[in-house]
């Protein structure tokens, strides 16, 4: 990985897809001072990007970047060159920490550790309960005026009725957004992976689907009540997509996302009790997962999400009934959903990059500038026709607990230009330079 700063560049013959001008041609986009300009400024380099893809800049809003607290996880440094590799100039991390990012204090420090190695720009999601105990609501107006970008317990559902209707209530107040992990745990019951003939065969216990489509179901209701915005992490039933679907024909404030290895991946993956395949929620039936790529189709799915959950290897090492769950997804990301949605014949490339940009934008109420003259550059440089293979041990994550070790992705993020900042992932776009 490179850093280039560069205070006048010409990308020319670049593929530009923008989804907010719904703009895709082949054109030049030039950059002076990092700012987007219709003329070619003086004195500029020229990457040569024939047959590559410059768009927005990728969001991801549901990441785990482990500090403070879990450094030999992961840390704010090679979390963000880990989104930077994966064409991504915006995450946002969850609270789940230790201390947990319930406190302005801590919400503060992720910031300045975050300006410092300056990879990506990073939102911290504060806790909607303190110390994520799902008791007493934070002090959402004071964590949002100092720097959180939502609110979220994730990892555990915010159980109590009367906590989430007054969370509800905050946020519609202060126009945030919830985010909520859908799951009772007294339904979900110490399930380690979906609840079904793989989990029986092996004698593991089943997570329900219905412990996360019941807390969809009481949040819709209290989203109806109080029309706060909510937000659904990680769908991964069919009724669940059905639920957001509903809500939004209803004009409800509700939002959703998927990760792409929901819609690749299905309970049979687990057979072999690999660690690896672990998720939380869990990877689900067929059905399931055909349900969410339909969800993304017809829109009711808005976004998607890594839910980037790196782990150290002995900790992935213990067997699968002790190992924690989640993966590391910032890197692969582009690629495995360009085979889910594009090399599949599901969707076109511009609307896979608007659930990376537009989609994401939108659920947290960031402004999305896209490539227009007088907007800072905020871009990603996609090259959409490269073969790689997935090698973990390359991961700029500090950690590589991946199912998808080996498998052979058709697209990938090049680069990403935020102002005269280049990311250049692999060296190509400075082999490009004329």
């Amino acid at each position: 990985m490179q850093i280039l700063n560069l205070e006048s560049v010409i990308l020319r013959n670049a593929r530009v897809i923008d989804p907010i001008s719904r703009r895709d041609e082949v054109t030049n986009v030039a950059l002076d001072h990092g700012i987007i300009v219709d003329d070619d400024p003086k004195d500029a380099e020229t990457v040569d990007a024939t047959g590559l893809i410059v768009c927005p800049g990728f969001l991801d809003i549901h990441v785990h970047l482990r500090e403070p607290g879990q450094s030999q996880k992961e840390t704010i440094e090679t979390g963000s060159r880990a989104a930077a590799a994966g064409g991504f100039t915006f995450v946002a991390c969850m609270p789940n920490t230790q201390p947990v990012l319930d406190s302005v204090e801590q919400v503060e420090w992720v910031l300045q550790e975050a300006r410092k190695v300056d990879y990506c720009e990073v939102g911290p999601i504060a806790a909607i309960t303190e110390n994520r105990s799902g008791r007493n609501v934070a002090d959402l107006r004071e964590l949002s005026r100092n720097g959180a970008v939502a609110f979220s317990d994730d990892g555990t559902g915010v159980e109590d009725d009367r906590v989430m209707r007054q969370a509800f209530e905050l946020a519609r107040e202060l126009g945030v957004v919830l985010i909520q992990h859908c799951e009772y745990k007294a339904i979900s019951a110490g399930g380690v992976m979906h609840l079904g003939a793989v989990s029986e065969k092996l004698g593991l216990p089943g997570l329900d689907p219905r412990s996360e489509e019941a807390m969809i179901e009481r949040d819709i209701d209290l989203c109806r009540a109080s029309s706060g915005r909510y937000h659904v992490a990680h769908v991964s039933t069919a009724k669940a997509v059905e639920l957001v679907r509903a809500a939004k024909a209803e004009g409800l404030p509700v939002t959703a996302e998927v990760c792409p290895h929901h819609l690749l991946l299905t309970h049979e993956a687990c057979a072999e009790r690999d660690p690896l395949t672990k998720m939380h929620p869990p990877l689900r039936e067929k059905e399931d997962a055909d349900a969410c790529l339909a969800g993304l189709i017809d829109g009711t799915i808005d976004c998607i999400a890594t839910d980037h959950a790196p782990h150290t290897s002995e900790e992935k090492a213990v067997g699968f009934l002790k190992a924690p769950p989640g993966l590391v997804g910032l890197e692969t990301a582009l690629g495995l959903s360009a085979r889910a949605m594009v090399d599949s014949g599901q969707a076109d490339w511009s609307r896979l990059i608007s659930w990376f940009t537009t989609g994401p934008a939108l659920v947290l109420g960031r402004a999305c500038t896209g490539i227009r003259p007088g907007a800072k550059a905020n871009l990603t440089v996609v090259d959409p026709d490269c073969t790689w293979n997935v090698d973990a041990s390359k991961f700029h994550s500090k950690s590589s607990n991946t199912p998808f070790q080996g498998w052979e992705l058709g697209a990938r993020s090049l680069g990403t230009i935020r102002g005269t900042r280049i990311v250049d992932s692999f060296g190509v776009l400075s082999e490009r330079i004329r």
